[in-house]
């Protein structure tokens, strides 16, 4: 039975837009190419969205308006060039020869989702996609006259002899496989990404008899042997019936292993796991908590280490298992205050439901009918990821100031201009990427100081004495001209068309001495905003689309968590359902 009544918004404009969203999320199948009222609805969602981007971050925009490019991708494809703020880090992706990769590589892919970059961290891509495309699919978009040739993806059955007309389709078969997937590798490099993290429990897909799907890990002419490739393989969408008929428990809850279809076993590079105290011979033992811990908890360390490599990540269709944890790594990140740093929790919310979920191609209609609530998983699950050992932001060990310098002098450091003969740029670096603190809360771990001499102090010194105006700052020896002024927001249009960019700029801040809104944040804040993130969405989520329970409480209400959830919200008293 539903746990509210449908389609009361709350009274605040986002949680409003919120419950609309999710409200035409429940209610239809996102295609790009719809029209009519799905169409302005979607506009909307997609415009929200857009400026939600622009508050942090330049972007280009290739179009998929009528779904040309993928149906089931969004309308406007963002391409995030560079963190308005405080990262000085930018993409060196142009979207005109990304759009052209994109158009060349998309058949490799299962339904044509394409390697997509969806978050922009440190200049690095984080991707999503599906799987590689099986042979029958490709034949399936090339030609019918192959579909049923014999062939098994694109490796051949071993014969010792082969007829003339057989090795004839072996070798277009191969010839097929070369042309598309070399493309599709051609756009990973472009993106500079290098790893690739496979959640599929199988190494193909396969469907009546045939294979449907592939993976690069079982790619016989091992055409990905360049790229870090791991298996990391996680129950799929099917497997969250479970969760749900467990009254919305995760904790015990064990995926069947040894399940006649489930072929690819965990493989991860031992330099990828030396960081992370986890004993990877385990995991079939981990219930669904403990693996998507440790699940993200590897991705993490991925993208934090010190290479300017990008991250895949794909399941099967890249809609189920690939949004969970892309939404995972979006909140976490902006929990520890490192990307869409201005973005308040409704907000950050508001822009991964729609743009990671729904206009990615979610079928949150289909998985609610069956069950299969890993949408919700997703967003209760951050109550098990708020402590400092998801933070992205590395732990240093505590560091004495050097002498003369007190900790509110560190936290008062003048902008100078670069070529000053006063500037400590040449010789002075605060890093905050240690256990961070907001700049009100600012802590003591965070800080880690590069020697500085006593001419380098006594000027530092002067130069406050003279003017009031301070900034926090966040790296050493940045170049000005990278970086735009606080407080102002570049947001930058591409022609689909042409790589040429257009010259069209919204900026929105206020004065440029305004101290920047990037900030870090301590253990503490990481779990408020996150457990912020978590009751906004069970608000919503119970008003709009409400959960389900099996069997009723011993106390005749409505299930364990939802029991639990509903009071706490407030939506009813103790003693009434």
């Amino acid at each position: 039975m539903a746990a509210a009544a449908r389609g009361c918004p709350p009274a605040g404009s986002g949680d409003r837009a919120l419950a609309e969203l999710l409200l035409e999320f429940s209610r239809a199948q996102y295609r790009a190419k719809d029209g009519g009222g799905a169409a302005a609805k979607v506009e909307r969602i997609e415009r929200r969205c857009l400026e939600l981007f622009g508050r942090d971050y330049r972007y280009s925009v290739i179009p998929n308006v009528h779904g040309e490019i993928c149906a089931h991708y969004p309308r406007h494809i963002v391409l995030l060039e560079r963190d308005a703020g405080r990262d000085p880090f930018e993409s060196t992706v142009q979207v005109g020869k990304l759009q052209d990769l994109i158009n060349r590589s998309k058949m490799a892919r299962c339904r044509g989702r394409f390697v997509c970059p969806v978050i922009l961290y440190k200049g690095k891509h984080i991707c999503r996609s599906a799987t590689l495309a099986g042979w029958g699919e490709l034949y399936g978009r090339t030609g019918y006259n192959y579909i049923f040739s014999g062939g098994s993806d694109d490796a051949w059955a071993d014969a010792e002899d082969i007829s003339e007309e057989d090795s004839a389709l072996r070798n277009a078969d191969s010839q097929l496989f070369d042309k598309v997937r070399g493309h599709d590798i051609k756009l990973l490099r472009y993106l500079s990404v290098r790893y690739i993290c496979d959640l599929m429990v199988e190494n193909k897909k396969v469907k009546f008899g045939l294979n449907v799907t592939s993976s690069e890990k079982v790619d016989k002419a091992q055409r990905y042997a360049d790229f870090t490739l791991l298996s990391i393989p996680y129950p799929g969408c099917e497997f969250f019936k479970e969760y749900k008929d467990r009254d919305y428990t995760a904790e015990g809850l064990i995926f069947n292993w040894k399940q006649d279809y489930v072929d690819a076993p965990l493989s991860i590079p031992v330099s990828l796991t030396q960081s992370l105290n986890i004993d990877w011979s385990e995991y079939q033992s981990w219930d669904l908590v403990q693996q998507t811990q440790n699940y993200l908890k590897l991705l993490i360390s991925i993208i934090n280490s010190d290479d300017d490599s990008g991250l895949l990540v794909h399941c099967i269709s890249g809609w189920d298992r690939t949004p969970l944890f892309i939404s995972l790594l979006r909140l976490s990140l902006w929990a520890d205050g490192l990307i869409h740093t201005s973005l308040e929790p409704s907000e950050i919310l508001y822009l991964t439901v729609a743009y990671d979920w729904f206009l990615f191609g979610h079928m949150l209609v289909d998985r609610l009918s069956k069950g299969e609530e890993i949408f919700f998983f997703c967003f209760n699950f951050l109550k098990h990821i708020t402590s400092e050992e998801f933070s992205a932001v590395k732990s240093q060990r505590r560091k004495s100031l050097p002498p003369g310098f007190t900790l509110e002098e560190i936290c008062m450091l003048k902008q100078r201009d670069r070529g000053s003969t006063t500037s400590l740029s040449s010789d002075f670096s605060l890093g905050m990427e240690s256990s961070p603190g907001a700049a009100g809360s600012f802590t003591y771990e965070a800080v880690e100081l590069m020697p500085a001499g006593a001419q380098a102090q006594a000027a530092w010194r002067k130069s406050c004495a003279s003017s009031p105006q301070a900034v926090l700052w966040s790296r050493a020896q940045q170049s000005e001209d990278r970086l735009p002024s606080a407080g102002v927001v570049e947001v930058k249009s591409s022609s689909s068309s042409s790589s040429t960019h257009s010259d069209n700029f919204l900026r929105i801040g206020s004065s440029p001495l305004e101290v920047p809104r990037s900030r870090l944040v301590s253990a503490s804040d990481r779990e408020s905003r996150l457990e912020e993130v978590r009751s906004a969405f069970l608000a919503s989520y119970s008003r709009t689309i409400g959960l389900k329970a099996v069997s009723p409480s011993p106390s005749g209400a409505i299930g364990g968590l939802l029991e639990q959830f509903v009071r706490g919200v407030g939506l009813r008293g103790s003693s009434t359902l």
